[in-house]
């Protein structure tokens, strides 16, 4: 990103912060006084994703001014540069190229001097013939019998994702077949885990970039030595998968050949469910649904990719995004979906956003001194109402809320109930756009709170694909209005490396005194209560 073409940098930018300042004055309620159809003009909708806007504190202007934003900082040439597989992680010097992961195999996509669609159906191809074996029947254990569980074994990018798609998609699992996620380098996990599944007819799929991530082979070690103890090196060769890019790792590990499933450095942890670390997700629902998945994500690429600025639903929210963050000073935001097939989503977005945006510095390392990322946060909406909605409604942080909402119910067995839910998500809306006043400052709503609404059509696989491709891309042209390389996170590194300096002075006999007197305390005082302890 040139010095000239990122936020701060623009005409554009310093042309919003002085429209703000003029606009701040304004409410929502008031907007839409002055216009009727409003509504309709804030709105967009693609690939069976309603997105409507029309409740931010945004009006035409600022609109157009942050549409001259995106075109001052070259959203669409960045956009087509990621498409194109230019190394735009620049700082890793890698593609960002996950929209690869969806394309159909037939359409060839150079990178390197490498089709990288040639490596794409290798995989594909492999992920299909485990997930079609299992839900046959044909995949099975050491003993000979059918695979009854999936243990996915993971952290962040290789377990947030797949723990939401399989919630959201729990409709279209296999019967009967559990599904399970170890990811916490805390014991209690892995051990409660191993507690509900069988040895003999569990397949356990270690997902690691590296194959050195300490939390993921920590825990993939204890369940290494619990299936060598039941039933040795046979079902440690018949009961791991493992996706990584280190074969030779995986090798050491003993995953078999025809077991191993290979990743690619350009493809980000937090950007990955669509590579081979959604195995998981493909055997609990089924290949013909896990296309359909990659079919959803592909036709939101190419929404993404072609639709004007005006029209483009990643764009508008994430320009939405800046202008509430970097405008109007508001440094959260919540994601409160109304469908519990979703309870997981905000979980997701918390990596997606700040593991992506949370940057101090600019992609060519210049520092930064405006806000970057929000902090993002949420839950279910309505056990939000009776937990959050307060300080929403009538505390002092003013917090954009985006709603989600999906118009066909799921498995419910009264319609009158989904009608319920989805009136509780419109009214919360208006509610925290309108207000209340009262005699009773305790009683009175001040309003004029921003919220935004995605209504899905249905949370089926295909446009559960979509969904997720689209708040890809809202966080990349996030990190492209304000200069922020959205694909790498050095900023994970310095806890992991300070950890491995740690972990032998707590074996070592000699007290601890190389380190802040709290560290040492923290290590010196675990000892003294092991020793105690015998």
């Amino acid at each position: 990103m040139g010095e000239e073409t990122y936020g701060p940098r623009t005409p554009a930018w310093s042309a919003l912060s002085k429209y703000a300042t003029v606009f701040s004055q304004r409410t929502i309620a008031s907007l839409f006084q002055e216009d009727a159809d409003r509504a309709e003009a804030f709105s967009a909708e693609a690939e069976g994703v309603w997105l409507d806007l029309s409740r931010q504190r945004l009006d035409s202007s600022a609109l157009e001014l942050l549409l001259e934003l995106a075109k001052q900082t070259e959203v669409a040439v960045w956009i087509k540069r990621m498409f194109d597989g230019e190394h735009i992680n620049n700082t890793e010097d890698r593609a960002a190229l996950h929209v690869a992961l969806r394309r159909p195999a037939d359409c060839p996509l150079t990178v390197d001097g490498e089709d990288v669609m040639r490596l794409v159906k290798a995989e594909r191809a492999k992920m299909q013939q485990l997930a079609d074996a299992l839900h046959e029947g044909e995949l099975k254990g050491y003993t000979g019998h059918p695979i009854t569980d999936i243990v996915n074994i993971g952290i962040g990018g290789s377990d947030l994702g797949l723990v939401m798609a399989v919630e959201a998609l729990s409709d279209y699992r296999k019967p009967g077949l559990g599904v399970h996620f170890v990811s916490n380098l805390d014991g209690v996990q892995v051990s409660r885990v191993l507690e509900k599944v069988s040895p003999e007819t569990t397949l356990f799929v270690v997902c690691s970039k590296s194959f050195t991530t300490l939390e993921t082979l920590t825990n993939a070690q204890v369940v290494r030595e619990w299936l060598l103890a039941c039933g040795g090196e046979q079902a440690v060769a018949t009961q791991f998968v493992a996706v990584s890019t280190d074969h030779a790792a995986m090798d050491a590990f003993g995953i078999a050949p025809k077991r191993r499933l290979a990743l690619w450095d350009w493809v980000g942890g937090r950007y990955s469910l669509c590579s081979p670390v959604g195995l998981s997700l493909a055997l609990a629902v089924g290949w013909e649904h896990f296309e359909a998945l990659l079919r959803g994500a592909h036709a939101m690429d190419c929404h993404f990719e072609q639709a004007p600025s005006e029209n483009n639903l990643p764009v508008l929210l994430a320009l939405t995004g800046v202008w509430n963050r970097n405008f109007l000073g508001m440094p959260s935001h919540a994601v409160l979906p109304y469908d519990h097939h979703l309870c997981q989503l905000p979980a997701y977005l918390q990596q997606l956003e700040m593991e992506s945006n949370g940057k101090r510095v600019t992609s060519e390392g210049e520092p930064i001194d405006y806000p970057t990322a929000p902090i993002t946060w949420g839950g279910v909406g309505t056990d939000g109402q009776h937990a959050v909605f307060q300080l929403l409604h009538q505390g002092t942080h003013i917090v954009p809320v985006e709603f989600l909402a999906v118009i066909e119910p799921g498995d419910v067995l009264d319609p009158n109930h989904h009608r319920q839910l989805l009136l509780n998500a419109f009214a919360q809306g208006a509610a925290l756009m309108k207000g209340r006043e009262n005699d009773d400052p305790a009683r009175a709503y001040p309003g004029n709170r921003p919220s935004s609404t995605l209504l899905l059509d249905t949370l089926d696989p295909r446009t559960m694909g979509a969904l997720i491709a689209f708040y890809e891309h809202r966080t990349f042209v996030n990190g492209v209005l304000l200069g922020i390389n959205s694909f790498d996170q050095w900023g994970v590194e310095l806890g992991k490396e300070m950890s491995h300096r740690i972990l032998p002075e707590l074996t070592s006999v000699d007290t601890a005194s190389g380190h802040d007197s709290s560290t040492n305390g923290l290590i010196n005082h675990l000892k003294r209560l092991r020793e105690e302890d015998g």
